[in-house]
């Protein structure tokens, strides 16, 4: 693909949260761990833009913690993304009620109290994010098998979340 040679390192990063808010589905894996790779739900916090939140239990494989790598597609596919950063065990007890709601209730039935129930937060580095967003037009000639490569209007950019 064609991307944009310079696109907006702050505009991209604005897409990809939103789009993550929209469809907070990523595969997590931990870097020493290649099987590892697993669907988990992130949870966020508008106010924690350099970090996201997984609940777990103790005994999944993601409890060793560390430096982990997760991949994101969004809905439309209209954003990708690569982001890595180190999980550790979120301690706090209010971060907890904060992350909880009927959703997270809805896997983890014995509740918040649990002793195998553990909240990692996932405190982010750097990130590659891709626009992905194609015109109907684009989309149309793709599917034609015409040369798509000039219009696409998207970019990559390596940054910081």
């Amino acid at each position: 693909m064609n991307y944009d040679k310079h696109p907006n390192p702050e505009k991209m990063k604005h897409e990809f949260w939103e789009e993550l808010s929209d469809s907070p589905f990523v595969m997590l894996q931990l870097d020493s761990d290649p099987d590892s790779a697993a669907p988990m739900t992130a949870q966020l916090d508008k106010d924690a833009n350099s970090s996201i939140w997984f609940f777990t239990y103790r005994d999944n494989r993601f409890a060793k913690m560390g430096p982990a790598t997760a991949t994101f597609a969004s809905k439309g596919h209209k954003v990708f993304a690569r982001f890595h950063g180190v999980l550790t065990e979120e301690t706090s007890k209010e971060r907890l009620d904060k992350q909880w709601d009927n959703t997270v209730e809805a896997w983890f039935p014995e509740g918040k109290n649990d002793p195998r129930l553990l909240l990692m937060r996932m405190d982010l580095g750097d990130a590659s994010i891709w626009s992905g967003d194609m015109s109907l037009l684009s989309v149309g000639k793709m599917l034609l098998g015409m040369d798509v490569t000039d219009d696409h209007p998207g970019g990559q950019v390596e940054t910081a979340l």
